[in-house]
């Protein structure tokens, strides 16, 4: 039986290396029976963590309305969930960071998420592979303190412009990645 898979992606540039990888882990995944749930973050409108600890009690996973308040719940009813971005200054884009620190609204409402399955997809210009740590540190960490299990990763440094990502083997690694769900 497939599973629910939430992808978060945090790329402004539609049809950047990360979108393209994105695309064919999503299709691998549907191939295999799972239900995708995509959310772009770059398009959403979702705000800084404001440390109010109010999350949930209002109703909502985040009490400052934002899109956030779409995501929260189907990351709640998801069996995985997979971040996919870019490196942005050796570091989480902002466009993704607001979700990932919205993620601490599930532990101040203690909702019971543990026991997801996780995976990173991300790429950066750099050849250097310790650039992607400023990505896959933080998504690990946060992965642990959730709960979930780390299923796989696909980094893929040395793109820059769009369609570098064909000179490497990030896409079939991505489609791969699909079935480790």
């Amino acid at each position: 039986m497939g599973k629910k898979i939430v992808v978060i992606t945090g790329s402004p540039r539609k049809n950047g290396n990360s979108f393209v990888m994105t695309e064919a882990f999503m299709k691998a995944a549907e191939e295999k029976g799972h239900t995708i749930t995509r959310f772009d973050a770059a398009v959403k409108n979702v705000g800084g963590c404001h440390a109010c600890e109010i999350c949930f009690k209002t109703g909502k996973a985040c009490s400052f309305d934002d899109d956030f308040n779409t995501i929260a719940p189907a990351i709640l009813e998801a069996d995985a969930v997979v971040f996919t971005m870019p490196v942005y200054w050796y570091s989480i884009p902002a466009q993704i960071k607001g979700v990932i620190d919205k993620l601490f609204s599930f532990c101040v409402a203690g909702k019971d998420v543990a026991g997801k399955e996780c995976a990173i997809i991300a790429c950066c210009e750099e050849n250097d592979m310790s650039v992607l740590d400023g990505v896959r540190n933080p998504v690990e960490r946060s992965a642990a303190l959730l709960k979930w299990t780390m299923v796989g990763e696909v980094l893929i440094p040395g793109v820059l412009n769009v369609g570098d990502i064909e000179k490497t083997d990030g896409c079939k690694q991505a489609s791969a990645l699909a079935g480790k769900f």
